[in-house]
């Protein structure tokens, strides 16, 4: 695919897959797995009713789909959070089974995910760990996810904090890194008492490795980066965005991280915080809920900093080694990046391009134009002054979710793919129906293509937080109508 071909002759809906419910999970896809009895390109989908389908990329043949519900139970459900939101709690219009990203294994050819269940009183969470080829549950699989952990924070019982299978929202993408699959938590529209959780599972044993508590002695402090998962550098040091919390002693103490970047050093049988920033007026932020790790944040390849950032604007660079600590009076960053977006908050996945006309960060806010902001590689700023603005797009609640697709640096394949909610719909707490656009990468006012400009090409209802799968030319893209839509040339 390129900024040639991709239009509205040659490219469009080349089929789709059907599956049992919503799909929360961005869709994954493993290239040359021996399945079927010869080698495919296999994509796989997780559904919130916790099913998983193995489907062929090219062709939509169906290999396998099993449920990982505990037997006798079911998935929870948006009406079990009955603290959520004063009980109206619509961020979730259903089933809540497997909604973070899972994490594939290509040494072991297996796949990592968090399954909920619930007889409607009791709540549980299992780490599985699957076969590719068959679904099969692996040696040790699955693990109930359970964690302690000292602190004198809300919710504890005699100074220990303990994790709570109801409450935590595994919302964010699952991580490998150095034989540890990493899950993150947060929270159901703040029902607290919660806390984040990091935890640290052994690839191959499935035993709990790491215990990580972002708030022990605060509150909240959840880990939801709409989405995304934690970055990971060469060292196997882990980068993440933390919201919410921050009201008490964080981030005073050193121990408590609400509203802050940190970065987590595996060491022994501990992670520990080796770096952090906290913006001075975090307070602010949890009190007017503008808070800090609302959208993705990633490493910028070839470089020593961290791009992240909060609901109110504040686009950061942070020395992935030195974020800056806390100053109540001043940031200590390597560069911030104000953006001004009225009545728009920053929940959506960025993007990263480096290609011979230059390197850009992409973002698109709820009310706001899509943006590529200019990456300077050798001075190594953003060029907040000199961004490329795109067509306008999403309204209130959710902004769009992008991904890069193209071969190496070659501009003329460089393609940024975009999905949000059409028909001025609010997809923070409503169903919308979903576009997928693509613009050329060097100039985002070039729209390429647009799934609403033909009948055949529509998207289904669209999945919030969840960017598009590129992959052996084909745009897998998710929704909440219990199907996943897949695109590509004619």
């Amino acid at each position: 695919m390129n900024i040639q071909n991709v239009n509205s002759t040659q490219f469009g809906k080349l089929f789709t897959l059907m599956v049992d419910d919503q799909v929360y999970a961005q869709p994954l896809v493993f290239g040359g797995l021996n399945i079927g009895g010869a080698v495919h390109n296999v994509v796989f989908i997780a559904t919130v009713s916790n099913t998983v389908y193995a489907f062929d990329g090219t062709n939509g043949t169906l290999y396998w789909q099993k449920n990982y519900t505990v037997s006798g139970l079911r998935p929870p459900r948006n009406s079990d959070m009955t603290g959520a939101c004063g009980g109206s709690y619509f961020d979730f219009t259903g089933n809540i089974g497997i909604v973070g990203t899972p994490v594939i294994d290509s040494a072991s050819q297996s796949m990592f995910f968090v399954a909920r269940s619930t007889n409607g009183n009791n709540f549980y969470q299992y780490l599985h760990k699957i076969s590719l080829s068959t679904g099969a549950e692996m040696a040790g699989s699955p693990v109930k996810i359970a964690a302690t952990y000292p602190g004198t924070g809300n919710g504890n019982v005699n100074g220990i904090i303990s994790f709570d299978p109801q409450k935590s929202n595994q919302r964010a993408a699952l991580t490998i890194s150095q034989g540890v699959v990493y899950i993150t938590t947060s929270s159901h529209c703040d029902w607290g008492p919660y806390h984040g959780w990091v935890l640290g599972y052994n690839t191959s044993s499935l035993q709990q490795q790491y215990v990580f508590n972002t708030t022990p002695n605060d509150a909240n402090g959840g880990i939801w980066q709409s989405g995304g998962g934690m970055a990971v550098d060469d060292n196997g040091n882990l980068y993440t965005g933390i919201g919410n919390g921050g009201g008490v002693v964080s981030p005073l103490d050193g121990k408590d991280f609400g509203q802050s970047a940190i970065k987590l050093t595996p060491s022994g049988n501990n992670l520990t915080v080796a770096s952090y920033f906290t913006p001075r007026n975090f307070k602010a932020l949890d009190e007017y809920d503008l808070d800090f790790g609302s959208f993705g944040s990633f490493l910028i390849p070839n470089s020593s900093y961290l791009f992240t950032g909060g609901k109110d604007g504040n686009m950061f660079l942070l020395n992935k080694d030195n974020m800056g600590g806390f100053d109540s009076t001043t940031n200590h960053v390597y560069q911030d990046v104000f953006l001004n977006v009225p009545n728009g908050e920053f929940h959506t996945l960025p993007a990263f391009y480096a290609g011979t006309a230059g390197a850009y960060i992409y973002i698109w806010s709820e009310n706001d134009v899509l943006r590529a902001i200019p990456f300077n590689t050798t001075t190594q700023v953003l060029n907040g002054n000199g961004q490329i603005l795109g067509k306008s797009g999403p309204i209130g609640g959710n902004g769009a979710n992008i991904s890069v697709s193209s071969n190496g640096s070659n501009d003329n394949s460089a393609i940024v793919w975009t999905t949000y909610a059409g028909s001025n719909c609010d997809a923070g707490h409503t169903n919308c129906a979903g576009i997928l656009q693509a613009f050329s990468a060097t100039n985002p006012n070039n729209l390429l293509w647009s799934s609403d400009a033909n009948s055949q090409d529509a998207v289904g209802v669209y999945a919030k937080f969840n960017s598009p799968t590129v992959a052996n030319g084909h745009v897998y893209v998710a929704t909440f109508s219990g199907r996943v839509d897949v695109f590509g040339l004619k």
